[in-house]
């Protein structure tokens, strides 16, 4: 028994507006941060289930998930960097408070 490709993009569909919700909604840049990982793997299923169900003999699917995870891992990084920096400097992770460029 087979899983339908409409499955899959129905979980992704679901990941993608939980991921929208929570980094539109959430104050905390960590949060932030969460919402659009989760974003990002929603991404990664229809790619992933799109490879699937074209029987295509290349693994096109696969190595841009493969990609995206590693841009997600890049992403991670660079934004715990700087949200660490900001509370270094402001003692908050709120991101109302993040609104301006002065120190």
């Amino acid at each position: 028994m087979s899983v339908q490709l409409s499955w899959y993009l129905l979980l992704a569909a679901g990941l993608f507006c939980i991921g929208g919700f929570g980094a539109l909604t959430r104050r905390n840049a960590v949060a932030v941060l969460m919402g659009i990982e989760l974003m990002l793997n929603a991404v990664n299923i229809n790619l992933v289930a799109f490879w699937r169900y074209t029987n295509v003999a290349q693994m096109t699917g696969q190595v841009f998930a493969v990609f995206v995870i590693t841009v997600a891992a890049a992403e991670a990084a660079v934004g715990l960097a700087l949200i660490i920096a900001i509370y270094r400097q402001r003692r908050t992770v709120n991101v109302e408070e993040m609104n301006t460029m002065k120190g």
